[in-house]
This record gives structure tokens, C-alpha cells and sequence, in this order.
């Protein structure tokens, strides 16, 4: 699993206008850690037919290679995201972001500082904490060995890669808990309508990631829809069209 073993072209950043009624929708989706904008494309492009107007940026330190996530500050990722939003808000009156397992975390962040610019959030499995590891654990194990065997593509759909690294930087981990930390403590601040979907036979993140979000984040409007034929990355796997559907459901709520 490498950033060449992704379809050309769906490792850098991607957009598409949209068209008709739903044009003036946007909807920006956010990629995991170590992972690419590959594991967001089939969704983005999904909902740029039914009208929307989509963006999938690629995160900084990503699709290139992995000694790169080790030279970036967590602030890279929320600023990333937030310059998506200001560009979408030049043409589009409703926007929404969906967020996959980091992506997701990152989703919340932003969400903590700019409910008021967003319209709904959209998560799968997504990423709020490491259980047993805190931030200064994660320091020192980053000062110990900076890299970690990836965990990659966990997908259930065989032959299936969301062309992301085969290892991962410790370093790159200790900035993420860093933002977590900061998110956890200012879930309450999210106040727009919340989709989370949460798959039961997740590989790489437990399960009191999605009970936490649930729990903690101040949206009045959540749900939380099962997946139960997929692993981490449900974008790409058997259950992928429950989220496509689900989500469209959801914008389309959100929107009228």
C-alpha cells in the first residue's frame, strides 16, 4: 500500500463544480491519517452526480512520503480544511464536511471553531482518542521510533486500497492527540446537525471513539447509523453505499 497504488490521479487534492438546484451546495471530505484523498473520491464523486459541489483536499504530509507527516504541526490539518470552506463559501450558501477517521477528528475541530460557518458534519469511524496513550507518551515513544507499520487498509472488500503509506510517523501521531485533545475538550462547542456512521468490526479504532463523539458533541441533531459489513474504511468497502445514501438523505434534510 503506496500512494502509486491508488487509482491515477486520486491522490491530490480534487474538485468539481455542481450543477442544478444543488449547485450552490458544498460539501468538503476529509481523509484519514497516512491514507489519501483515494478513500474519499468514490463518495465525492457520488455526490457531485446527484448536484452538489465537492472538494477532497489532500493533508499536508500526504500522498508523497512518510518522512513528510513528521515535519508537520497538527494546525496544518484544520487550517487545510478551513481554506476548503472559504473557498466554497464564495459560491455556495450551505456547506458540509465529511470527515473518515482522522478526518474525521479533524471534521470536529473545525466544527468546534466554525459551527456557524457549517451547515451539518458527516462522520465514519471517526478518530477522538487513543486509549492509554496520551500526549506525553506519544512524545517520547516519538523520540524512541519514529516510524510504526501502518494499519492501512482495513477492508473487508478484498483487492481494495485507499493508497496511503505502509508506515506511519510517531511523531505525525503525537500531533494528532494533540488536536484530539483540544477537540475532546471543546465537543460541546459543535452545534450543527451530526451524521456518524460507526462500523462494529473496526480494526483500527475502538469503539469509545464513537461514544465519546456521541456523548460529548452539542449538536441537538445526531445520529448514529451501524455498518455491519465493513472495517475501518467503510468509504471504500460493502457498506459503502449506505453511506453514499445515508449522507445524501442527510444533506438533502439539512439543505431544504
Amino acid at each position: 500500500m503506496t500512494p502509486t497504488s491508488a487509482p491515477n490521479g486520486f491522490i491530490t487534492d480534487w474538485s468539481a463544480d455542481g450543477s442544478g438546484v444543488n449547485k450552490e451546495i458544498g460539501v468538503v471530505l476529509v481523509h484519514g491519517y497516512t491514507g489519501s484523498p483515494s478513500s474519499m473520491r468514490p463518495w465525492a464523486e457520488y455526490l457531485n452526480q446527484q448536484g452538489y459541489t465537492v472538494r477532497v483536499p489532500l493533508l499536508p504530509g500526504h500522498g508523497t512520503k512518510p518522512e513528510d507527516l513528521s515535519q508537520i504541526k497538527w494546525q496544518q490539518w484544520p487550517e487545510k480544511i478551513e481554506s476548503e470552506l472559504d473557498e466554497l463559501r464564495k459560491n455556495c450558501t450551505k456547506i458540509f464536511i465529511c470527515g473518515f477517521s482522522m478526518g474525521g477528528g479533524t471534521t470536529l475541530h473545525v466544527a468546534t471553531k466554525r459551527s456557524d460557518k457549517i451547515t451539518g458534519i458527516i462522520l465514519v469511524n471517526p478518530m477522538i482518542h487513543l486509549p492509554f496513550i496520551g500526549t506525553k507518551l506519544a512524545y517520547l515513544l516519538s523520540r524512541t521510533k519514529k516510524y510504526r507499520s501502518s494499519v492501512g487498509d482495513d477492508i473487508k472488500r478484498p483487492g481494495v486500497t485507499q493508497g496511503g503509506y505502509e508506515v506511519m510517523s510517531t511523531e505525525g501521531i503525537y500531533q494528532i492527540l494533540q488536536m484530539l485533545k483540544y477537540t475532546r475538550a471543546n465537543l460541546h462547542r459543535v452545534s450543527v446537525p451530526m451524521q456518524l456512521f460507526h462500523s462494529v468490526d473496526d480494526h483500527t479504532l475502538p469503539v469509545s471513539n464513537t461514544e465519546i463523539v456521541m456523548k460529548r458533541v452539542g449538536s441537538l441533531s445526531k445520529e448514529r447509523i451501524e455498518l455491519t459489513n465493513s472495517f475501518h474504511v467503510a468509504t471504500l468497502d460493502y457498506d459503502a453505499e449506505i453511506i453514499f445514501e445515508n449522507s445524501l438523505i442527510f444533506i438533502e434534510r439539512h439543505s431544504s
